[in-house]
């Protein structure tokens, strides 16, 4: 599969600045502000970027970290990890597959059945809500 590749340009074009900056400049949204911290709807959260599938609400969970957080990866071929030594810490950063979006990070701190923690910002996601 052929990734996304835009300008900078092309994703301001079509992100708003708070998502540009934190999907396409690898920032971060401040704890408790983000759309769905604490959102409880049924749905898909897709990458803000390309639209790909990334998580679903069954595995969303309150880490009481401020951040939408998240035990398992729709599908982890969608999902890349990168090691991220940014702010004096080593970290592993998420980022789409598709588009190379920045998601936030993933965690050894979550519970099961995968132990992981993928706490990511909100501006990186869209929610598809489920069809009732």
């Amino acid at each position: 599969m052929t990734k996304i590749v835009k300008t900078d340009a092309e994703w301001r074009a079509e992100l708003s600045p708070e998502q540009f900056r934190v999907a396409r400049k690898k920032g971060t949204e401040p704890a408790f502000s983000g759309q769905y911290w604490d959102c409880h709807d049924d749905g898909t959260y897709r990458c803000i970027c390309c639209g790909a599938p990334l998580f679903r609400s069954e595995t969303k969970f309150d880490s009481g970290c401020g951040w939408p957080s998240f035990h398992t990866a729709n599908d982890e071929k969608l999902v890349d990890e990168h090691v991220d030594q940014s702010f004096g810490m080593i970290r592993t950063e998420v980022t789409c597959h598709e588009c190379g979006a920045h998601l936030g990070h993933v965690f050894p701190d979550g519970p099961a059945p995968t132990g992981l923690r993928y706490c990511i910002n909100s501006a990186s996601l869209k929610l598809d809500p489920d069809q009732t």
